[in-house]
């Protein structure tokens, strides 16, 4: 099955299954613009499917199925195992953030007779890319008295619209002379929200009938903005790209493909020797850290709490545990553009419809930041797949010294545990539109559901 195009051979069931799958994959991702969101979507995925809080149960034996949630930004869902979760798991993880423009703690401002919001662009993004594309609001706001009040603008169609403007080309001269990294300056990602002043008001402020509106439909004033996260995303549904409907286009395929796919993994599971999960993480586009990070030990206070509720209180059983496990990171590769094939070392390239992309190393500038797998556990993988009739191909992230890219593999792989790459091939990557294979797609659920079970 290595390297061959999966549309070649595919029987009517099968592209049925590829279509059916992707149906659901699409709203999925419509519905998962960011972290939160795709925490709220996956929660509600696992409930109608039976799932339970783990820390609603005193105790866990063989086939329960359970759920944890971190501050509303990192999720875990578990089967577990006829073994003792000691003696090692069988793990997916993907991270569900994605880059885009975060408002400010400060944001609103008014200049020219437009009020404004100010932002701070989030993870690895061409800014010019985010100008003049319509946007979404997406987020929370906390008032002191610690009521949330949820915001999502610009996804309904009644909402408005509203974008980052750009200069015009007639008076672009020198802008456009500009290297590409510079053409838009980031503190330049302001969006514009209005441009009518408040009526009656003497200082004839945009920025105060805006305020007004905000307070009226909302209940918030201007200093709760401190205490807010809210996020601007492109404003567009997930939907058929190719005339032939074979791709799919949308943002945040990176790495809402690789997480959704994980998900349905666990999901569809059923009985498992081994306890498997699916853990989705936030914060990797600016490098795992913090409290909802791949670094935080949430994970590994999720594993000591299986353990204790499978009666086993040892500190030593939870090095044990991770230490015996097998994980893949699941995360997209870049895929060979057509457009762009200089970048790629053609033979170390993944391409479209042609199955889940394993990495051995991610990395950039002599494999910094990479977590190399160990070709044993390379080996095992392959055998699985062989055994499975899943196709695959193996891929690094473009030509030596052409740039390169990271995953929490090797977060994982601290541990001393068994990490591997294995992911989506993905088109236009970090752009506002993202496209994928929806072949690739159905193909990375298998390979996901077949490597759990071993």
């Amino acid at each position: 099955m290595y390297c061959k195009n999966i549309w070649t051979n595919a029987s009517e069931d099968k592209k049925e299954k590829i279509f059916s799958f992707c149906e659901g994959y699409k709203t999925f991702l419509t519905d998962s613009k960011t972290e939160r969101d795709a925490v709220s979507a996956s929660l509600e995925i696992l409930k109608k499917e039976g799932f339970v809080d783990l820390y609603s149960l005193k105790e866990i034996k063989p086939g329960d199925k359970v759920y944890a949630v971190n501050k509303n930004k990192n999720i875990l869902a578990c089967v577990i195992g006829d073994k003792p979760i000691e003696e090692g798991m069988r793990i997916l993880g993907a991270h569900i953030d994605s880059p885009r423009l975060d408002i400010k703690q400060n944001p609103l401002y008014e200049k020219c007779g437009f009020a404004l919001l100010n932002t701070h662009y989030y993870g690895g993004i061409k800014k010019y890319q985010y100008v003049t594309i319509p946007l979404a609001i997406h987020g929370v706001v906390y008032k002191k008295n610690g009521e949330k009040v949820d915001i999502n603008i610009g996804e309904d169609e009644n909402d408005p619209m509203i974008s980052v403007n750009d200069l015009l080309i007639h008076l672009s001269a020198a802008q456009i002379k500009k290297p590409a990294m510079e053409v838009i300056d980031g503190e330049d990602l302001d969006i514009t929200v209005g441009n009518i002043p408040l009526k009656d008001d003497k200082s004839g402020e945009v920025k105060n009938y805006l305020l007004e509106l905000i307070k009226n439909k909302y209940g918030i004033e201007e200093e709760d903005f401190v205490s807010s996260d809210l996020c601007a995303v492109p404003a567009i549904k997930a939907k058929d790209y190719g005339l032939d409907r074979s791709m799919i286009a949308g943002y945040g395929h990176d790495d809402k493909v690789c997480a959704y796919t994980s998900l349905m993994a666990i999901v569809d599971q059923g009985k498992c020797e081994y306890t498997t999960m699916a853990v989705l993480v936030d914060k990797e586009e600016v490098g795992s850290i913090g409290a909802t990070g791949a670094q935080s030990k949430w994970f590994e206070n999720v594993v000591a709490e299986l353990l204790f509720k499978q009666g086993n209180e040892s500190f030593l059983a939870i090095r044990h545990a991770m230490e015996k496990s097998k994980m893949l990171s699941s995360d997209v590769s870049a895929a060979v553009d057509p457009l762009y094939p200089s970048v790629n070392d053609m033979n170390n390239s993944c391409y479209f419809s042609k199955g889940i992309v394993i990495n051995k190393y991610t990395g950039s500038a002599g494999k910094r930041g990479a977590n190399d797998a160990m070709p044993e556990f390379i080996a095992f993988v392959r055998k699985v797949f062989d055994e499975n009739d899943i196709y695959y191909q193996s891929s690094e992230l473009g030509k030596v010294d052409a740039g390169g890219g990271g995953t929490i593999a090797y977060i994982l792989g601290n541990y001393n545990m068994e990490v591997l790459d294995a992911g989506v091939a993905v088109l236009s990557m970090h752009s506002p539109m993202e496209i994928v294979s929806k072949a690739d797609v159905y193909e990375t659920y298998l390979a996901y559901r077949a490597f759990i079970r071993y």
